[in-house]
């Protein structure tokens, strides 16, 4: 107990004191500004978190550069923007029934009828106090969950163990991801074939590079995940534009604001805040799921569970509470596989993962939550695990972001109705610039612009066809590692073939991963049976 205070007080020490012993402040005013960036993000409607972060984390690696000394101001950040993205994005759902992030859509159901009625500033301090408690209470779940899994999985599994866990987290995703399972599934093998060009672990030199030599490192990943995600958003927005100009018109919002919250109707809501915060934490645990599904499922559960289910969708807190806290909660949650495993859960994941690799020498894995005892030793000094001071470091950052959104978002969400009345084609030039300079200036000149441009192309197509861009992202970052622990398991198993198959922790997981691909089959047979009868029923 008393190695795991002494990390825990590293990592607080961490934060605001930098290598050189002297006060250090930048990753904390980091965080205040990464809050109220994602709480100006949340309330634009056509933005959201993961845009942001998209857009963040190229920009804040080329202005902190690399190294350890550059991971919490950029960390702080991008934490900062996962939070407040959150919370903001119930504003214009309330007072224009227009949702700033997709996980806020049903928060319209209740809160805008609100605002209609003259309820609109009660409506939106309840989305902040419940989101902001569903934050907390999922972060909580985090700092004891994620150590103890880790350790937990440190101690259990091997490299194919490992190797059949990502395989099967890869699977469980696109079975969750999206409408059509099978379609994420390719959508992830498509992204893990695009990570293989570029340079093999094995020295054998470049790999499917067409003759690119520029390539020969590997496709940029930063402007590859820009590409595919913001630019090809982009690309949409700009076609829907183009086809529904109705949809550039500013929508009419409340006259009057009214009261505001009182703590005794704060107090009444704690039940609810924590039977969605509950659902949302478990929801955000499995990969991939995401906060739709959280808030969806805490909404009925709240309905159902009611004395009073006819007022949801006609202006109750209730329903707002039990949105808002349960996609709140996601985000902590989804953090657990994430610090344990390395493995994202959604977006805003990804981009925490991807800025961790690129800056410094931490890496998310098991391994992090090694308790090395502290001591001195003559000619070497003090012996601790410094990624685990990093973690620690990592949740204080965590619980300042709470801190901010409790004050300073709380009173900057009143003030935000503004927003959504900027033009989206003011704001598309903007995010394709924004987008474009990143791309330029963090992967090499021309090549990051290039890359961004064909994976722009390569986004389109998939949301075309209505490919989950979240399997295919995921797939592209995975697997390296996979890779990695698959030639080391053969390796270590003296080249044996079967390798995957001697444990049978591994076999367990490679037979779920089987088990939902044949699911996936079936479901997708049974849903186009179900089309070839409704056509010919009703031609």
């Amino acid at each position: 107990m008393e190695t795991v205070l002494q990390y825990i007080a590293l990592g607080v020490q961490s934060v605001f004191v930098g290598p050189e012993g002297a006060l250090w402040f930048t990753p904390s005013l980091m965080v205040i500004a990464g809050v109220v960036i994602g709480i100006l993000v949340g309330a634009t409607p056509g933005l959201s978190g993961p845009f942001a972060l998209a857009l963040a984390t190229p920009l804040l690696i080329s202005a902190f550069g690399y190294g350890n000394e550059a991971l919490y101001p950029i960390l702080g950040c991008l934490l900062g923007i996962m939070k407040g993205a959150t919370v903001g994005g119930a504003v214009p759902a309330i007072l224009f029934n227009t949702p700033g992030t997709p996980d806020a859509y049903l928060t319209t159901l209740d809160g805008h009828p609100m605002a209609m009625a003259g309820k609109g500033r009660k409506a939106i301090q309840t989305a902040h106090f419940a989101s902001v408690m569903g934050d907390n209470l999922s972060d909580l779940v985090l700092f004891i969950a994620a150590p103890g899994f880790a350790i937990a999985v440190e101690r259990v599994l091997g490299l194919p163990e490992k190797s059949a866990l990502i395989i099967l987290s890869l699977c469980f995703m696109a079975a969750v991801v999206g409408n059509a399972p099978i379609k994420g599934l390719l959508g992830g093998l498509l992204g893990m074939l695009f990570s293989l060009v570029g340079s093999t672990l094995s020295g054998a030199g470049p790999r499917m590079t067409l003759g690119v030599h520029e390539l020969g490192g590997g496709i940029p990943l930063t402007s590859a995940i820009l590409g595919v995600l913001v630019l090809s958003e982009v690309l949409v927005s700009i076609e829907a534009m183009r086809q529904d100009r109705r949809a550039q018109m500013v929508p009419e919002g409340p006259r009057e604001m009214g009261p505001p919250l009182t703590w005794r109707e704060r107090w009444r809501m704690i039940p609810g805040i924590l039977q969605g915060g509950a659902i949302g934490t478990v929801i955000g645990a499995l990969p991939g799921i995401g906060t739709t599904t959280a808030a969806t499922l805490a909404y009925d559960v709240a309905k159902r569970r009611s004395r009073t289910p006819e007022a949801f969708g006609a202006g109750t807190p209730a329903g707002i509470v039990a949105t808002e806290s349960a996609n709140s909660a996601v985000s902590g949650a989804n953090l657990i596989p994430v610090m344990s495993l390395g493995i994202p859960g959604n977006f805003a994941a990804v981009f925490i993962i991807l800025a961790v690799e690129s800056v410094g020498d931490f890496t998310f894995g098991p391994a992090v939550f090694n308790f090395t005892p502290i001591r001195v030793v003559e000619g070497y000094g003090t012996i601790l695990n410094e990624s685990l001071v990093v973690a620690f470091g990592f949740f204080t950052m965590m619980m300042i972001a709470n801190v901010v959104n409790w004050t300073i978002g709380g009173g900057l969400m009143s003030l935000l109705s503004q927003l959504v009345r900027i033009p989206k084609d003011v704001m598309i030039p903007v995010i394709l610039v924004v987008a474009l300079t990143a791309a330029y200036v963090q992967d090499g000149g021309y090549l990051g612009l290039f890359t961004a441009l064909g994976f722009a192309l390569v986004g389109y197509v998939l949301r075309r066809l209505e490919v989950s861009i979240l399997p295919f992202v995921i797939g592209f970052l995975l697997a390296p590692t996979l890779e990695g622990l698959l030639r080391g398991s053969y390796s270590a198993s003296g080249a044996d073939p079967y390798f995957l198959l001697r444990s049978p922790i591994s076999i367990a997981m490679l037979g779920l991963a089987v088990l939902l691909m044949v699911r996936m089959v079936r479901g997708a047979r049974a849903a186009s049976r179900a089309t070839s009868d409704i056509a010919a029923v009703d031609p």
